[in-house]
């Protein structure tokens, strides 16, 4: 069965980069693979370092009209983008399951998650306001106001190609941006189905582009041109830091969202059956391939083995599969090159005395794509890879420690610090151990921490600025400060 077959509105399924309102085509072209399976489903066209400076030009001149749009007429557009994404809904979890191979429940999930980002920052953008200030001058008055910060250039990753558009783009357009938008090479349809979507909402030409292509190339411009005034990137640590520099040539904005590498507290109070379920809902989401999964899971002495148990009874159970599967639990990783990594960490932990409880090889030759077999590692030395790594695949270790103060370092001897969860029932630990670790969100008793009314984002090395909630929106605009003198004479 082809592409287009699975989807019910066949325009949807778009292979051009999308430029000031057209389609444009590119050079050569890059596969796009589905992981299950390895089979090519699209060769998307690469624009290139021309391309990308042809969408700033665009964004660029599009922005001097639709930063003075009513906030209200940007909103009314926006939410149109809504409705749209809803009545798609199916046919953007296919695309989204067919790129990168998500579960198809899960890949739905994402549709109306990354929806809601569109909803919030529609009304959030009408409160975009400034405040009255005192001022120590006689005669004088002084006032705030915040104003869209410009092009923002966005560059997003493949595990969730379609909310992670959403989450950065919604806000900036209804803060008053234009933006270029450079979605990984490994799931460029989800970007532009949303781009077809916006285009038939009513966004303007030039306010909402999409390059696809060499991401050196592109990455080069969005970070060098002082036309762009900022630059959103949600991936790796080590990419992160690298468009930290490029764009430091201009002192360029930069919000990023980076690495983590989440632990997962299970005090000796906590309902353990309640804290293995919220292991498997955070971890094995996505095949793990999450910034936020849950990768170390640090349990006091008294109930680790017992919590050990109760993971191996779920871990063991999950299916593997086709993301269209009705009874697949874990989809494929994103390629071999992810599989390799993954067995990589686990034998290394083997190697080292780890009891490897269920799972620990890959999948590949047995189910026809890139699957890794849902794991658990017991015993691992904190010291090795498989602690110290984002995994970014369906492994979980378990570690133990017994004081609250050995809990706190534990979990924050890493570079990341973007989420982490904790299963108590009491009040006083929540508080203490909530203010001791280093993280940016932390989930209590609860395995996801994100929403689009909420701020998202890390410490540490785990990023810079937040997506979600009012946050969101403040992140695109510039404040500035007015006196005016002479108001009393």
């Amino acid at each position: 069965m082809s592409v287009t077959d699975r989807l019910d509105d066949k325009s949807l399924f778009r292979t051009d980069s999308f430029i000031d309102g057209q389609w444009v085509s590119g050079e050569g072209g890059v596969e796009v693979l589905n992981p299950a399976n390895n089979a090519v489903i699209a060769t998307v066209g690469d624009v290139g370092e021309a391309g990308a400076r042809k969408a700033v030009a665009a964004a660029t001149r599009a922005f001097e009209s639709w930063k003075k749009v009513s906030p209200f007429e940007r909103a009314r557009l926006l939410m149109n983008w809504y409705k749209l994404i809803h009545e798609n809904a199916k046919d953007l979890a296919t695309l989204i399951t067919l790129e990168m191979g998500k579960v198809n429940k899960e890949a739905q999930g994402e549709v109306i998650y990354g929806a809601s980002f569109i909803e919030w920052s529609a009304e959030e953008g009408k409160r975009v306001h400034g405040e009255t200030l005192s001022t120590p001058f006689p005669g004088s008055r002084g006032w705030t106001i915040r104003q869209p910060i410009g092009v923002v250039g966005c560059i997003t990753p493949w595990n969730f190609p379609n909310a992670m558009i959403t989450r950065k783009c919604a806000p900036a357009l209804a803060a008053g941006c234009t933006m270029v938008i450079k979605p990984a090479p490994e799931t460029p349809l989800s970007a532009l189905a949303l781009a077809e979507l916006a285009r038939r909402a009513g966004i303007p030409d030039g306010v909402f582009n999409v390059v696809c292509g060499d991401a050196p190339a592109i990455g080069g411009v969005l970070t060098s041109s002082s036309d762009v005034r900022m630059v959103g990137f949600t991936g790796s640590t080590a990419v992160g830091k690298l468009l930290m520099k490029q764009a430091a040539s201009t002192v360029k904005r930069v919000a990023l969202e980076l690495g983590g590498n989440a632990p997962f507290i299970v005090m000796d109070d906590a309902d353990i059956e309640k804290a293995a379920d919220g292991v498997i809902a955070s971890k094995f989401r996505v095949s793990g391939q999450t910034c936020v999964s849950a990768n170390r899971i640090i349990a006091q002495p008294a109930i680790a083995d017992k919590l050990v148990a109760a993971l191996e009874a779920r871990i063991s159970k999950l299916k593997a599969g086709d993301g269209f599967a009705s009874d697949t639990d874990v989809g494929p990783l994103i390629h071999m090159t992810a599989v390799s990594r993954v067995d990589k960490l686990v034998s290394q932990a083997r190697e080292q005395g780890a009891r490897i409880v269920t799972g620990g090889k890959s999948l590949a030759d047995e189910l026809g794509g890139s699957f890794y077999a849902p794991t658990l590692i017991d015993g691992a030395d904190p010291s090795l890879d498989v602690s110290c790594s984002e995994i970014f695949g369906p492994v979980c270790s378990v570690y133990r420690a017994e004081s609250e103060a050995d809990i706190i370092k534990l979990a924050n001897d890493t570079p990341y610090g973007l989420a982490a969860y904790i299963y108590t029932n009491d009040v006083g630990r929540v508080h203490r151990l909530s203010e001791g670790i280093e993280y940016g969100m932390i989930g209590i008793n609860a395995p996801m921490v994100g929403a689009a009314s909420t701020p998202f984002g890390g410490v540490k090395e785990s990023g810079i600025g937040r997506e979600g909630g009012k946050w969101g929106v403040e992140e695109f605009t510039e404040l500035k400060y007015v006196l005016l003198g002479g108001v009393e004479g």
